[in-house]
């Protein structure tokens, strides 16, 4: 893959302007802001789905939650196949329609929507007022979103599992034509040069795990991973399995956020903080000092709680 640094640093250059008409006061009453994330999703409402949508617009009002990471699997079981698929309204407009969910979505792409056309998705940002996906993998500048002590970056994480490239069909060919030498290397190099406080990194794919759809992703494990904890990545945040859990282990916080619809069980395994077999979504709240993230399922219980610690 052919990395487009004008393209992905559109954010980080519209940061450049906004920081220099940003005074400290401002700076500093502007720190704090939450975010809800949200992956495995796209069913057509069912499974649960329009019920973690109405519990999600409750806590976007509460918080004022400035935006949404969708971690994968956005359409099932294929992707779509154009920016005019019919999913783009049963299971993404027609689902998500509360006032305070219709701030900017930035999505990261899963295995199930390389069984469709990825490219659909990155084209429909063109004509949709909150769908945000510039690239596969893109970075988020902090003081875009209104929060500086932060920075996100959303990788592509597909491309990276070997067995994936030996399937035939759709999501075979799609995961051959990308370059994830290129890709980690960018990962690096941004990591690199940001100066956030809390540095965020979005995939699809698990890194730990104790879910029973998937578990660890070794692929993960051996090449991101030693990324992450480079540049000191305070957490790393996926879907892929379909549940709720809060994994601490090698220095980083590892979140799955991977039950916007259905679910499958869940075990603790090395370093769980939290696992939960419930539908629902996670809340991240950055102040000056902490990020925090908070579980809520489906009837809007708050299901577990942390700050997220870098020791």
């Amino acid at each position: 893959m052919t990395a487009h640094p004008d393209r992905r640093d559109i954010l980080a250059g519209l940061a450049a302007v906004a920081a220099a008409a940003v005074t400290g006061t401002a700076m500093a009453a502007s720190a704090k802001g939450s975010f809800l994330v949200v992956g495995d999703w796209g069913r057509d409402g069912a499974s649960h789905q329009l019920d973690v949508a109405a519990q999600m617009e409750k806590a976007a009002e509460e918080y004022g939650a400035k935006f949404i990471v969708s971690v994968g699997d956005n359409f099932y079981s294929n992707g779509v196949q154009s920016t005019s698929d019919p999913q783009w309204k049963t299971s993404f407009e027609d689902v998500y329609t509360g006032d305070h969910l219709q701030c900017p979505w930035y999505v990261v792409l899963g295995n199930h929507d390389y069984r469709g056309v990825p490219q659909a998705q990155i084209d429909y940002t063109r004509q949709s007022t909150r769908w945000r996906m510039p690239e596969r993998y893109y970075k988020v500048a902090g003081f875009d979103i209104g929060s500086p002590n932060i920075d996100i970056f959303v990788i592509d994480s597909s491309p990276l599992v070997h067995e994936y490239a030996a399937k035939t069909g759709m999501l075979g060919d799609n995961v051959k034509g990308q370059d994830t030498g290129a890709q980690l290397a960018w990962l690096d190099a941004q990591l690199g040069k940001s100066s956030a406080k809390f540095k965020l990194v979005f995939g699809h794919h698990t890194m730990f795990s104790g879910g029973s759809g998937h578990g660890n992703t070794p692929e993960m494990i051996e090449r991101v991973l030693p990324i992450l904890k480079k540049h000191g990545v305070l957490a790393y945040v996926n879907g892929h399995d379909h549940d709720l859990q809060h994994i601490k282990r090698d220095g980083i916080n590892v979140v799955c956020s991977g039950a916007g619809s259905e679910v499958r069980p869940v075990a603790v395994v090395e370093g769980t903080k939290f696992c939960l077999s419930q539908s629902g979504f996670s809340i991240f709240t950055v102040t000056q000092d902490a990020v925090t993230i908070e579980f809520r399922n489906h009837l809007g219980s708050t299901v577990y709680s942390a700050v997220l610690s870098s020791i």
